[in-house]
C-alpha cells in the first residue's frame, strides 16, 4: 500500500534536514521525575558531540507514558539543563503533542498488513528473549477480549538481520510504544546522530527493524558510559538517582558540577571547574568520540 501523501511529506522534510550537511542530535528524557546524575552526564556528552561538530541539539520530551509522568518534571528538566549551560535549539518537542502523527503511521502499517494483534501476556513471554511468534498466525481481533486489548506487533521477517523479533508498536494498554515514537521522531526531525546512555543499546535491534520496515536509513546510534564511581563501578539506581539539588545544596555551582560530570567521563581531571562552553573549547572531537561507542 502506497504511503499517504502527508506521511510522505514528513519523510521528505526529515530527509532534507538530515541531508543538509550538518550534525543533528537530540536529548530525549522522560518526565518521570528529576534528571538524575546519569541523565545529566548523558546530556552533557550528547551536547558536547553536537556542539563540537557545529551542529544542532534538540530537546525532546518522551512523555507518552502519561501514568509515569510527574507534575513539574518537564519544567525541571529544562531548568536543570539551562542551569548547566546546556542550551538546545528550537522549541522543546513534546511527544504528547504528536500522538496523531504516531497513530497515522500505525494506521498505515495496519492497513498495509504489516501488523498483527498479540494477546500474549508478560508472564508467557518472561523467558523469551525474542518474541517467538505465538500470535502471528492467529485470527486478527483488534478489539476487546476478556476485558483486554491486544498489543500490536510489527511482523518482522524471519531473516531480519537485527534479531529483534516482532516488535510491539502499540501496547496492550493502548499507548504508542516507545520504539515506534522514537523512530518516527528521528525521521521527522532529521536526526542523523544519536548519543545516549549505554542502557539503551538494547533498544537498537527493535528500532533498526522499524527503520527497515519503513525503508529508511537509521541515524548513527552511539552510546555513552553509565555513571560510575571513582573506582569505575557502576552506581546503583539509588545512588545515581540524586539530581542537582543535593549538589546545589552543598554549594556547588554549575562549573563544579560540569567538572564533576566531565571527570566521570574521564574528559578532565578530578576537581576540575569549568563551564560547559569552556569544556567544549577544551576538547577535540577525537576526545569526545573516545568515550562514545
Amino acid at each position: 500500500m502506497a504511503l499517504p501523501e502527508h506521511l510522505q511529506h514528513q519523510l521528505e522534510a526529515g530527509r532534507a534536514l538530515a541531508a543538509s550537511g550538518g550534525y543533528r542530535g537530540r536529548f530525549a528524557p522522560s518526565p518521570t521525575g528529576l534528571l538524575h546524575l546519569g541523565n545529566l552526564q548523558t546530556a552533557l556528552l550528547s551536547w558536547l558531540a553536537a556542539r563540537q561538530a557545529g551542529g544542532a541539539w534538540l530537546l525532546r520530551i518522551d512523555d507518552l507514558d502519561t501514568p509515569r509522568n510527574r507534575a513539574g518534571a518537564i519544567e525541571a528538566i529544562q531548568s536543570d539543563l539551562r542551569w548547566l549551560g546546556l542550551e538546545w535549539d528550537g522549541a522543546v518537542l513534546l511527544q504528547s503533542e504528536r500522538r496523531g502523527v504516531y497513530h497515522s503511521w500505525l494506521s498505515w502499517l495496519r492497513r498495509s498488513g504489516r501488523l498483527f494483534s498479540c494477546r500474549c501476556s508478560r508472564r508467557e513471554l518472561a523467558d523469551q528473549p525474542i518474541y517467538p511468534g505465538f500470535c502471528r498466525r492467529a485470527a486478527h481481533n483488534w478489539g476487546w477480549q476478556r476485558q483486554r486489548l491486544p498489543s500490536w506487533r510489527l511482523r518482522v521477517a524471519d531473516d531480519d538481520p537485527h534479531g529483534s523479533g516482532d516488535v510491539v508498536l502499540r501496547r496492550a494498554d493502548g499507548f504508542i510504544a516507545y520504539q515506534l515514537a522514537t523512530v518516527i521522531d528521528e525521521l521527522s526531525f532529521g536526526i542523523n546522530d544519536v548519543v545516549r546512555g549505554a542502557d539503551l543499546r538494547e533498544a537498537l535491534p527493535a528500532q533498526r527493524s522499524i527503520f527497515a520496515a519503513l525503508g529508511e536509513a537509521p541515524p548513527r546510534f552511539r552510546h555513552g558510559p553509565l555513571l560510575c564511581d571513582a573506582s569505575g563501578q557502576k552506581l546503583s539506581k539509588r545512588e545515581a538517582s540524586a539530581g542537582l539539588k543535593p549538589l546545589r545544596d552543598e554549594g556547588l555551582d554549575a562549573a563544579a558540577v560540569i567538572g564533576r560530570l566531565a571527570s566521570g567521563l574521564q574528559l578532565v581531571a578530578p576537581e576540575a571547574r569549568l563551564s560547559a562552553t569552556e569544556l567544549l573549547e577544551h576538547l577535540t572531537q577525537q576526545a569526545i568520540n573516545a568515550v562514545i561507542s
